[in-house]
């Protein structure tokens, strides 16, 4: 659970769910290991520093392997930087005007500044802090397991072999774990969109906003501009989203999200999007129909395809 915190603070704060150091941990091998017998330069490289590549690295290295991750971004990778972690920051605090009028209920005299009833810079702001930290977490877990940690953007180029920066490495085994990235179509104005990973960075609530897509960050992330004050269109091109989920689940929802002022199109798609001269957007649907939005916002895809093969 979060805290609470005053206007200025961070959301977690930074002497909380810090895990056991390592060698408080059952079976924890050394760190610093020595390499396996062959020639290679490393037993394992794993491409992609984010939760699943953190967590091979850390295990083989604590069982005695010499290991080396390679990333280019943040440590966390999607989870905790542009993901699940911010992702649930935003969540509970898109709740905040139904705890509100809860408390009223509850007898608090509490009410919502509607001339100006979101800082979204702020939140944003805290929310930095918060992944700032764990960043910081990621990296001490890899060095107390003597894993190395390389910055760069790395590529296979033949068996056991990878380069990164300009310099080619050798490994008896490689893992790509590299995660998943937005993916927008190629569209009239796909210039104009957003993705999920721009959406925990706005300065300001969007008055009007399109989500496109139909799994469940599309549909969290409606809930969460919903809750925040925008006027949500989801768009969608199946006959219901989250596909895949119980169905008694998804009508549920799907009718929830329309009491709460969610504006669900389903059976249609972007065709294409156009810049108006106040600012605003033209979203184009395959149906016709035309959507005034302030953002348009895609999701995304795993990153693998072959990718990290070419660059």
């Amino acid at each position: 659970a979060i805290p609470h915190f005053d206007h200025s603070s961070p959301l977690v704060r930074p002497s909380q769910h810090l895990p056991p150091p390592l060698h408080h941990r059952r079976h924890a091998m050394p760190p610093n290991p020595k390499k396996g017998s062959h020639s290679y330069d490393y037993d394992l490289f794993v491409i992609g520093a984010g939760s699943g590549g953190v967590r091979a690295a850390r295990i083989s290295a604590t069982h005695g392997a010499k290991v080396a991750v390679a990333e280019d971004r943040e440590l966390g990778g999607t989870c905790v930087n542009v993901g699940c972690v911010p992702k649930k920051l935003f969540v509970y605090g898109s709740h905040t005007r139904h705890d509100v009028e809860d408390a009223r209920a509850f007898g608090w005299n509490v009410t919502i500044d509607e001339k100006e009833p979101v800082d979204f810079a702020r939140l944003v702001a805290n929310k930095d802090v918060e992944i700032k930290r764990l960043n910081g977490i990621y990296d001490g877990m890899m060095a107390r397991a003597g894993v190395e940690v390389i910055r760069g953007r790395a590529k296979i180029i033949g068996k056991n072999q990878v380069e990164i920066n300009g310099k080619e490495i050798t490994a008896n085994k490689i893992l790509v774990a590299v995660g998943g990235w937005p993916f927008v179509p190629d569209i009239e104005g796909k210039d104009l969109v957003m993705t999920s990973n721009e959406a925990f960075y706005l300065d300001k609530v969007p008055e009007k906003i399109v989500i496109v897509g139909g799994g469940y960050i599309a549909v969290e992330f409606a809930g969460i501009f919903s809750g925040y004050g925008s006027h949500v269109t989801q768009i969608y091109r199946g006959d219901l989203f989250l596909r895949g989920f119980d169905d008694d689940c998804r009508t549920f929802l799907r009718d929830e999200m329309i009491k709460q002022g969610v504006d669900l199109r389903f059976d249609t798609d972007v065709a294409a999007i156009a810049k108006r001269d106040d600012g605003r957007l033209d979203v184009t649907l395959k149906d016709g129909s035309v959507i005034e939005a302030d953002k348009v916002s895609f999701g995304r895809r795993d990153e693998g395809r072959g990718k990290w093969m070419r660059d």
